[in-house]
């Protein structure tokens, strides 16, 4: 064997070494963090449907998310932590009705927009539009 290739086979090892160990450490890197923290610790590719803040604060549940948690099969509804569970509740009581499991996230580190993220557990919905536009709507 080529001294070079002897070098690039013991640095390939060296790195794999130190990648176990950073995991073990520190655990694995996450994939896409910004965009897991703007939805409610989910990845934009599972989204049905979204609401900001302002739109969860509303009296009344939005009928979009109502009528989308009866369609889907295999969801979860994500709801942001910082609004109050009287803002929460509606959306937690038509889950339930639904057969759709809840989290709320509190995740006091990053600051989202958004106050309502339904989502697949796990497949990709590749959905082009998932918020609801209305005079309430606005990512600001």
């Amino acid at each position: 064997m080529k001294q070079s290739n002897l070098h690039d086979e013991v640095a390939n090892v060296n790195e794999d070494i130190k990648r176990v160990l950073d995991a073990g450490i520190y655990g694995a890197p996450e994939l896409k963090p910004a965009e897991k923290a703007l939805f409610l610790s989910t990845f934009r590719e599972r989204v049905y449907i979204a609401l900001t803040k302002r739109q969860v604060a509303q009296n009344n549940a939005y009928q979009e998310v109502i009528n989308e948690m009866k369609r889907i099969r295999n969801g979860i509804l994500y709801l942001n932590g910082d609004l109050s569970y009287s803002m929460l509740s509606k959306y937690i009581k038509e889950a339930s009705k639904a057969s759709v499991s809840f989290t709320i996230v509190n995740d006091k580190e990053t600051d989202t927009p958004l106050g309502l993220v339904l989502a697949s557990k796990q497949d990709a919905i590749e959905r082009e539009e998932i918020f609801v536009r209305d005079d309430r709507f606005s990512l600001d």
